[in-house]
């Protein structure tokens, strides 16, 4: 059975998924996805938060990942991939809640899931890197 906890950032990916394909409005996509899920209302203000994180910390999260995967321009990264690694990296160097090796290993079950045969492989390389700040 899935954890709360990983089901909230299932559907964290999926309003950052949607917002960054459609530019759908950030609160009614969030708004929706909530109200189909049966989450616990600890759960829902994580999700929101999260976003909220996100959103506020874009350009220094899209910084890191050019920084980190600098093959890679960001636009470039498959959309599933780019969000994966936009939630990760605001766990790891903003947010400091949860531990390193839990975001990258919830980051790499996402991608493994979501993404393509490659993605997990490819979040885990940048998110390794990434975790050296992190450490600092």
């Amino acid at each position: 059975m899935i954890g709360a906890r990983r089901k909230a950032r299932e559907i964290t990916l999926q309003a950052l998924y949607e917002i960054d394909t459609t530019g759908h409005d950030t609160e009614g996509v969030v708004n929706r996805l909530i109200s189909e899920s049966k989450l616990t209302e600890e759960n829902i203000v994580f999700i929101r938060k999260l976003i909220a994180g996100v959103a506020g910390n874009i350009k220094e999260i899209d910084g890191r990942i050019r920084e980190f995967a600098p093959s890679w321009p960001v636009e470039q990264i498959s959309v599933i991939d780019r969000n994966i690694l936009r939630l990760a990296i605001f766990e790891i160097l903003i947010d400091n809640i949860v531990p390193v090796r839990a975001a990258i290993n919830e980051a790499v079950e996402l991608a493994k899931a979501f993404g393509s045969d490659s993605s997990s492989r490819f979040v885990n390389g940048v998110l390794g890197s990434v975790s050296t700040l992190a450490q600092r």
